[in-house]
């Protein structure tokens, strides 16, 4: 039965993580951050690794929690509420999940505990130079050199590389779409080269340049099954990123609301007039939609439910929600709220990234289209 109530449990989850994030990285810190060359508070991801909960997701036998997407919705929530800068979704979600999904003991054994405990940070290596998120996009080659393989090319947007022990490349090994590997890859190894990009979230990114070459050992499972492996984390990954859409949105609209109510003009506030009123009705009906999306997602793959269509709704529909909700806001706020002393900027900027990145919009609509209409004709019979 379908259940939108967090537990007792949970709500204490949501409660120790929102102490964490105000203890140890505050909008403040969140600001010192911007553009750094490491991106992340340290003593906030310690913090997280005393509590368990950077292994939150990830399988007990290694050291994490085992836990379900809606404790994993609850800690996302919260992360995007903060606006916190943190490499969990990078390490502990794609490629901790890649590594407990298809991963050989050997990586499973030497990685994960190390992942889990915040000791080792593992970045995903995928998107490159004017291709798209499909899995066509990937045209890094991986080409056979010895008893193992010879990387080259060129991938962009890699958060946090220059903190990361390995990054997780997606690398062409065939002509077909998905014919994609995964592999290990060192970042302080010959042939590979790190060069930070700007970015509207002044977030922490890399361009990697790779010319380098890796055992087969350091192959992430079977021959050509990396796209899929990676289509399931990122079915997961999905879902998280539309949770902290729900909590940044909240957040934002929280202050854009307690706004409204002090600023006056005209010897009334201004959320008494119908133009800001309205749009805050609108704001508040959307995000609500999109809480009750995310949390049907979450619910669906606690219980093991499929996720193909559900979770590139929950990621488009959440993301594109907190995106008009930010713009909304820097009108309410007018001017100043494009200033950085305002809180507001923060989040629209963060809100833009966020619906274009991991899977953009147009990839999200295409899989959410694929799988309607897949059901469809199965059910009528089309071919």
């Amino acid at each position: 039965m379908l259940d939108l109530e967090f537990s007792a449990e949970q709500e204490m989850l949501r409660q120790t993580v929102r102490g964490l994030c105000e203890s140890y990285s505050p909008l403040g810190v969140v600001r010192e951050l911007e553009d750094d060359p490491t991106g992340y508070p340290i003593d906030l991801w310690q913090q997280l690794a005393k509590a368990d909960l950077i292994g939150l997701l990830l399988p007990e036998e290694y050291g994490g929690v085992g836990m379900s997407a809606l404790e994993g919705l609850v800690l996302y929530e919260e992360l995007g509420r903060a606006l916190v800068p943190l490499p969990h979704l990078v390490s502990a979600v794609l490629c901790g999940g890649a590594l407990a999904r298809a991963g050989s003991p050997e990586q499973r054994g030497e990685w994960l505990p190390r992942i889990v405990s915040g000791e080792a940070v593992l970045v995903p290596a995928w998107f490159e130079p004017g291709n798209t998120c499909a899995p066509g996009g990937v045209r890094l080659r991986a080409v056979p050199e010895g008893d193992g393989y010879r990387l080259t090319g060129t991938k962009r947007h890699v958060a946090f590389a220059a903190s990361a022990q390995r990054l997780t490349v997606l690398a062409r090994t065939g002509e077909a779409p998905e014919d994609v590997d995964l592999f290990l890859v060192d970042p302080q190894a010959s042939g590979v080269t790190l060069t930070q990009q700007l970015s509207i979230a002044s977030d922490t990114q890399y361009r990697v340049d790779l010319d380098t070459w890796v055992p087969e050992s350091d192959r992430v499972g079977a021959e050509r099954s990396g796209w899929a492996t990676w289509e399931e984390v990122m079915h997961d990954a999905c879902i998280l990123l539309a949770a902290q859409a729900v909590g940044g949105a909240r957040y934002a609209l929280d202050i854009t609301v307690q706004y409204a109510k002090d600023r006056r003009q005209f010897d009334k506030p201004i959320g008494a007039f119908q133009a800001i009123s309205h749009d805050l009705a609108d704001a508040v009906t959307g995000l609500d939609g999109a809480t009750t999306l995310v949390r049907e997602a979450a619910w669906a793959s606690s219980v093991g439910w499929p996720l193909d269509r559900l979770a590139p709704m929950a990621k488009l529909f959440a993301c594109r929600t907190y995106r008009d909700i930010t713009a909304m806001a820097q009108q309410v706020f007018g001017g100043i709220g494009f200033t950085v002393e305002f809180d507001i900027q923060l989040y629209f900027r963060r809100a833009k990234q966020l619906q274009i990145f991991w899977w953009d919009e147009p990839y999200l609509e295409e899989l959410v289209a694929r799988a309607v209409l897949d059901r469809r004709m199965h059910r009528t019979g089309t071919a």
